[in-house]
């Protein structure tokens, strides 16, 4: 098996601080906050699984990763902002968002549920980390992104693959598709909000945080960055995970759809003073 990359594969002496966008600035710094709070996802989901030893095997090593990527991030955040404390900024994002850790019982409603939920937030994050590294001229960022790029994809394919040998009997497809618009549904939930503002907020707390202003703020830095061809690899994904093929007719009229909100949405937003 290839190595997989670490910190010190990082070209962190070719960091060019003229090439930092400060609007992709604040989106890295709530993506970083976001990564790094993997460990809760990996207790909750090995709750889920916990008779298979096999399945959480593969949630702890996609944990490990995930944490890796939100260390890279901030380790970059931190360069192009001195001012910057990751540490600081994650402590209060800690303490304004958490999820249940208790549950025993998938909140998708079957463990393949879980998995196709799954698939669709490593679809989410292939393609938004693609659109990074195509948007940035800073070459550390380009690199970091690159890198979480290929991982998230082959995150994608390990909970895919687990989806098909789970041994259970799989959702149908109308189900599949009902989690997925779900899960693509709570992408605008506290957890980047609050992530948000915690990375990009005074640390006195002289902002208040109010949920629907920092999720349209971290909407509008995100969607931003995002080209045609990003979002048509995220609906094939997507798609895919839902039992559906990506390349029919149905899905190319979606994907063309998907688009043309996309760049509406994408209008809305930039004339917004968030």
């Amino acid at each position: 098996m290839t190595r997989h990359w670490t910190l010190d594969d990082i070209n962190w002496q070719d960091f060019d601080p003229a090439k930092v966008d400060p609007e992709i600035l604040r989106a890295v710094k709530a993506a970083a906050m976001v990564e790094f709070n993997a460990p809760d996802y990996v207790t909750y989901l090995c709750n889920v699984f916990s008779d298979r030893p096999d399945i959480k095997e593969t949630i702890h090593k996609w944990g490990a990763e995930e944490v890796q990527h939100g260390q890279a991030l901030a380790r970059w955040a931190e360069l192009a902002d001195p001012d910057f404390s990751f540490d600081e900024a994650f402590k209060r994002f800690r303490e304004g968002y958490s999820i249940p850790l208790d549950a025993i019982q998938s909140v998708r409603g079957s463990r393949g549920g879980e998995l196709i939920a799954r698939c669709v937030v490593e679809s989410g994050t292939s393609s938004y980390y693609t659109a990074i590294k195509d948007a940035t001229d800073e070459p550390v960022l380009k690199q970091i992104a690159a890198n979480i790029a290929a991982d998230e994809f082959r995150h994608y394919k390990l909970f895919y693959d687990r989806f098909n040998d789970l041994g259970e009997e799989p959702p149908s497809v109308f189900a599949r598709i009902r989690v997925a618009l779900g899960r693509i549904s709570e992408a605008d939930d506290d957890e980047l909000a609050c992530a948000y503002y915690a990375a990009n907020t005074p640390a006195d707390g002289s902002v208040p945080y109010e949920r629907e202003l920092f999720a349209k703020a971290y909407e509008k830095r995100a969607l931003g960055l995002y080209r045609r061809q990003h979002v048509e690899r995220l609906i094939s994904m997507v798609a895919k995970a839902a039992g559906l093929k990506p390349q029919g007719m149905p899905m190319r009229a979606v994907s063309a759809l998907a688009w043309r909100y996309w760049r509406f949405r994408n209008w809305r937003l930039s004339s917004a003073a968030v």
